[in-house]
């Protein structure tokens, strides 16, 4: 009985609970609703406000606009204005001068046509003249003028040659000044002597017998020696001497080491041969290869390919007129780095075209073509420097003058090829060169003799003071060097020397 009590009294207690909650969740809803109903409002009154202000400012934004485009409209017609009141002004000025210019090429084309009668006038008359003075004088105006040209020049032949004389002579004496200042430097500097080198042919030997060991039995020795070396080795009665005949300035040089050290060892026979011609040949190329880099140290010439180096080393067994090419081309390469330096040239290049400028030699007797062509293909082939190429292929003129460089090696090879004792001519090419000479010379027209001196240096000239003029005399001098020019070739300068007297020659009795 008091459980049901209890669960009937906690029944009711929890109902009573429930009751109270949604009493309670009732109230605690009103509440929100209307305090939620009194934001809406706040925010939609200031939601209002907000519009009117926005709107407000959006007016007054609007009317400055309006008010700014306004004004600018307002500048934009003034200046429109202004400017079509300068074009307007422009126009009518256009317009005048257009006046004023038609004016004045009508005014011109009146004037020109005034021009070409008078000028019609003027030629009829001139011609009328002419034709009149050529009636009086019984000349046309081509005769006429000529023989005025001959008069003029006649009567100022003295004075023109006077004045010809002086020019010369005053020019001649700064550029030769000058030039003599820079020559006598270089040479100056180059003091040292150089000896006149040929490559011996000629074997001499300690006795006759010697020769017959040479031949051997059969000639099997000298058989095997000409093949080993490539060379022909000469034996006549010339007493304890042998000749070395070759066209190969280095076979001649392996042939003569190679002989020399048999004839010392005494052992001649063809397995001794060999041995001995390899021993050359090795020893030969080391003295190439020294030579070659000796005058490259030399000469401060660097950065040269070492089989650039070796084919000028070959230059040391290679003479011309009796002159070692090896040592020319030293000689040149100081004299023109010398020159270079005095003139304001480029010295490395002008040492190294000098230095290689007969290079082609040592292979021209190998390779078809004239030493000039074959040393640019050797350095074209070697990638040397263009500058120094251009250097080099002018000094025989077979190429133009391209760089001050080139022409300083030209002058260089004329120093060192005509410097005394440098070279020697042979008798019968020397003596052809002066008949040569004096024939040139006494081919032209008015020349009286000729005479070679000085060794060829100089050909004196007299002429016939009745056919040759003294302005005549001073052209035929440079005709004459010309000719020798393109006709002959000589180491050095020709002088050339022409020679006008007149002589009166009355007697007294």
């Amino acid at each position: 009985m008091s459980l049901k009590l209890a669960l009937l009294l906690a029944l009711l207690a929890a109902s009573a609970g429930i009751g109270f909650g949604y009493l309670l969740r009732l109230i605690i809803s009103l509440g929100k609703k209307g305090s939620m109903e009194l934001d809406i409002k706040e925010l939609e009154l200031s939601s209002k406000t907000e519009a009117q202000r926005v709107i407000a400012e959006a007016e007054e934004r609007a009317e400055e606009i309006l008010e700014r485009a306004q004004t600018e409209a307002r500048e934009r017609e003034t200046r429109a204005k202004t400017t079509e009141d300068r074009l307007v002004k422009k126009e009518e000025f256009l317009d005048k001068r257009q006046v004023d210019l038609d004016k004045e090429a009508l005014t011109v084309k009146e004037k020109l046509v005034d021009v070409r009668t008078l000028r019609k006038k003027a030629e009829a008359l001139v011609e009328a003249r002419e034709k009149e003075l050529s009636r009086a004088a019984e000349l046309s105006p081509k005769e006429a003028k000529n023989y005025l040209l001959q008069m003029v020049e006649k009567n100022a032949e003295e004075d023109i040659l006077l004045r010809m004389q002086k020019l010369e002579s005053e020019g001649s004496e700064r550029l030769e000044g000058r030039a003599k200042e820079i020559l006598a430097t270089v040479i100056q500097r180059l003091a040292a002597s150089t000896s006149s080198e040929m490559m011996a042919t000629t074997i001499t030997l300690p006795s006759d017998e010697v020769k017959g060991k040479i031949i051997g039995k059969e000639g099997r020795n000298i058989k095997a020696f000409e093949r080993a070396t490539g060379v022909e080795l000469i034996i006549d009665d010339t007493p304890n001497a042998i000749t070395i005949s070759s066209y190969d300035p280095v076979r001649r040089a392996v042939a003569r080491l190679a002989l020399e050290n048999l004839i010392a060892d005494g052992r001649i026979q063809p397995t001794k041969i060999e041995e001995f011609v390899e021993l050359a040949i090795s020893e030969t190329n080391n003295i190439i290869k020294a030579k070659g880099e000796e005058a490259a140290v030399e000469c401060e010439v660097y950065n040269l390919d070492p089989k650039l180096l070796a084919i000028l080393g070959r230059l040391h067994f290679r003479s011309s007129y009796n002159q070692n090419v090896l040592s020319h081309s030293v000689e040149m390469s100081h004299l023109s780095g010398m020159i270079a330096a005095e003139v304001g040239a480029n010295v490395g290049v002008a040492r190294a075209g000098a230095l290689l400028h007969d290079i082609g030699k040592a292979l021209d007797h190998e390779v078809a073509g004239t030493h000039v062509e074959i040393g640019r293909r050797i350095l074209q082939k070697f990638n040397v420097s263009e500058d120094i190429i251009k250097a080099m292929q002018a000094h025989h003129g077979e190429y133009p003058y391209e760089t001050v460089e080139s022409v300083i090696v030209q002058t260089a090879d004329a120093i060192s090829g005509a410097r005394p004792g440098a070279r020697r001519d042979t008798l019968e090419q020397y003596v052809k060169r002066l008949v040569e000479l004096e024939a040139i010379a006494t081919s032209f027209e008015g020349v009286e003799k000729a005479f070679a001196l000085q060794a060829g240096r100089e050909i004196r000239v007299f002429v016939t003071p009745e056919k040759i003029s003294d302005l005549e005399a001073k052209k035929l001098s440079r005709d004459i060097a010309l000719r020798i020019e393109n006709e002959l070739k000589y180491p050095g300068e020709i002088k050339v020397n022409v020679i006008r007297e007149s002589r009166s020659i009355e007697f007294a009795r």
